[in-house]
């Protein structure tokens, strides 16, 4: 299994932003990255949607010989994770709101969250937030049109500058001091967002914190590859023009990205 490649899906593109961590953690992994794209967002969808259309994207990469696989999506994680669990036996890493570390380090009790309706709705979200951020003071912004920004490779955009001084002003005007990104879609963002931040409010992004899971998780499992140099291989259901710019700008030892049609039943 240590030659097996791990998978990582997501709505569309957004979890780029995982592998880009993952890929610079752990070099010697072979990735197979999957874009939902022609299903993206997920964001809005039914958490039966999502689920089926989860299971769907794990059946793909465990039929490519992925050993384990990263919910590069917290939307996905937030409807589907606890069924991906229950029903594929390889370890399934999700993504997990970074309330914990915003609740321990915010100073003025209080921290912004941009996230999808889907995460802000699921049981993780909930119950993170009970646990780690009770008494804290949360400013929670729905990114109504920021994943499809991105999906179209308009995250530099004059929109979405100003999609995101919409959303992220509110935040530093109730005088937040931690911003969570909790899509994996918003670090595309983060330039754009860092030009309007105040140097004392700090902008939180778990992708690390999932690379460094995943290497625990493959390491306990003794299944950590010993290759040289891993590569990476990139499918989507939908278009690819945006999925091959992106790929291009960030990613070495590309082998392939291909354009392919999932089963939809």
């Amino acid at each position: 299994m240590k030659k097996q490649p791990i998978g990582i899906f997501d709505s569309g593109v957004g979890g780029l932003s995982v592998l880009l961590e993952i890929n610079a953690f752990l070099p010697n992994e072979d990735v197979i990255y999957l874009a939902d794209s022609k299903n993206c967002p997920y964001g809005p969808k039914s958490d039966e949607q999502i689920i089926k259309l989860s299971i769907r994207n794990c059946e793909f990469l465990i039929a490519n010989s992925c050993k384990a696989i990263v919910v590069a999506c917290n939307t996905a994680t937030a409807a589907a994770i606890e069924v991906l669990r229950s029903k594929f036996n390889i370890p399934i890493i999700g993504m997990e709101p970074a309330i914990k570390p915003a609740a321990l380090n915010t100073n003025t009790g209080k921290i912004g969250i941009l996230a999808t309706k889907g995460t802000f709705n699921g049981k993780l979200y909930k119950d993170t937030s009970e646990k780690y951020a009770n008494n804290i003071d949360k400013v929670v912004q729905i990114g109504d049109g920021l994943v499809e920004l991105v999906e179209n490779n308009m995250h530099n955009s004059e929109e979405a500058r100003q999609l995101i001084f919409k959303y992220i002003s509110p935040m530093i005007n109730n005088n937040v001091d931690q911003i969570v990104l909790g899509c994996t879609h918003y670090p595309f963002f983060k330039s754009l967002i860092l030009d309007i931040l105040p140097e004392h409010i700090k902008l939180i992004d778990p992708s690390l914190a999932i690379a460094v899971r995943l290497k625990s998780v493959l390491k306990k499992a003794g299944i950590l590859s010993v290759k040289p140099q891993g590569k990476l291989i990139f499918y989507s259901s939908g278009e690819i023009n945006t999925l091959q710019i992106l790929v291009k700008e960030y990613f070495q030892k590309v082998e392939s990205i291909q354009k392919i049609t999932l089963d939809t039943n």
